[in-house]
């Protein structure tokens, strides 16, 4: 390293210790022979390999953390929740100068042909990279943990039962489910609920997958999986409507569209349940420290979290009634901590499917996210609605069914 370039680190690091403690050393050089600590008693080692990781690790963001990790630029030792922890130190500890502090405000472009690019990048890496970690029903979203020490495919079924006793679904009713996954919950709600359920989704592969769950479950006559955009759904109106861990994706100028759309394909007296991400910024901004930016590049193309109040406005706007509003924060915190668990645990599995960028986009990801679920960074609401303008005797007197 350049005399130049080994002050101005070493000028860097007295500053984080100083200031931070960050519990990290950096090691660089031939046979990693160059070492420096940020703080005291390191738990994580981050092994430098070239000039190019520098940048990215002086004026460090969450999002030049990670591009560092994913593009190979340097190699991280420690345990993977040390690692996520020193990274938020690293990040925190920024000069408010490198313009990585504070929240971004951004709208994307969102067009059919974007939105489903969006899509196919994040869920069409294949079906067995999923199935590992995901667990027995390839469910894709926030679990629900009724006593908190349910496994976590007892957690996503009680998570689909919960979103269908609230949406008081009934036998013979008609069901549509915008983003259906792998095809959990319309199974359930036919196999269990009697209803019948169509779902569609963007993704080939969980449309494919979906298909072929329906079939083997014997249930062709009573649920059917579309490769289709809500948009052009044609056969409403349906008495129930559900969107689970979708509509972060819509985009923040197109929600009260979206949800007007709902309520275009929802019966006048049908109910309906968004559940999806939020951001815990009121003025709709991303997460701190550039974790929003990773993800847009790594992870989401695209993908905009509102905030609580702006779902809630966009969803009056779109003419729909907000009926119960529910934050899942704790619960989506306990799922990705054990999606990640499950994905280091597969790692042998799992690894072989993607190429080596990939597998540290995910790794990374899902630790990270269970970091910001933890720490107020990101919440989680399901929102349930019925059209808007109707009688109040329409009205149930209290939440009893949905807590039986």
């Amino acid at each position: 390293m350049g005399s130049m370039l080994e002050r101005a680190l070493q000028s860097w690091a007295e500053r984080v210790r100083r200031e931070a403690n960050v519990p990290v050393r950096l090691r660089w050089g031939t046979d990693g022979a160059s070492t420096v600590a940020l703080g005291e008693a390191p738990t994580v080692e981050i092994r430098v390999h070239g000039a190019a990781a520098w940048p990215l690790l002086i004026e460090p963001g969450l999002d030049t953390l990670g591009q560092a990790y994913v593009e190979g630029l340097v190699d991280v030792d420690g345990r993977l929740s040390d690692i996520v922890e020193v990274a938020h130190g690293l990040a925190a500890s920024a000069q408010p100068t490198s313009g990585l502090l504070g929240r971004i405000r951004r709208r994307f472009g969102h067009t059919r042909e974007s939105d489903s690019e969006a899509i196919q990048y994040h869920y069409d890496v294949s079906n067995d990279f999923y199935r590992p970690w995901l667990g027995e029903g390839m469910v894709y979203s926030c679990a629900y943990f009724e006593q908190g020490d349910e496994t976590l495919d007892q957690a996503q079924e009680k998570k689909i039962d919960h979103i269908l006793r609230k949406i008081r679904l009934a036998p013979g009713q008609r069901l549509l489910d915008i983003g259906c996954g792998w095809g959990a919950l319309v199974l359930r709600a036919a196999q269990r609920f009697g209803a019948r359920c169509v779902g569609v989704t963007l993704s080939r592969n969980q449309f494919e997958l979906a298909t072929e769950r329906v079939r083997a479950a014997g249930l062709q006559d009573r649920v059917q999986i579309r490769l289709q955009d809500y948009r052009d759904v044609a056969d409403g109106p349906f008495d129930r409507i559900t969107s689970v861990g979708m509509f972060e994706h819509v985009g923040l100028d197109h929600l009260a569209a979206y949800f007007g759309r709902i309520r275009e394909l929802l019966k006048p007296d049908g109910w309906a349940m968004n559940h999806g991400i939020t951001s815990t910024d009121a003025h709709d901004g991303e997460t701190r420290h550039g974790g929003g930016q990773f993800i847009h590049r790594y992870v989401f193309p695209r993908g905009e979290l509102p905030h609580i109040g702006t779902v809630l406005r966009t969803l009056q706007e779109g003419g729909l009634e907000a009926l119960d509003v529910e934050n899942l924060r704790r619960h989506y915190q306990r799922t990705t901590q054990l999606w990640s668990e499950a994905f280091e645990a597969h790692a042998a599995q799992v690894r072989p499917l993607v190429d080596e960028k990939r597998w540290r986009i995910w790794r990374i990801y899902l630790a990270g996210c269970t970091w910001a679920f933890e720490h107020d960074e990101v919440a989680i609401y399901q929102v349930l609605c019925r059209p808007a303008g109707l009688s109040a005797q329409g009205l149930p007197w209290s939440r009893h069914w949905m807590y039986p």
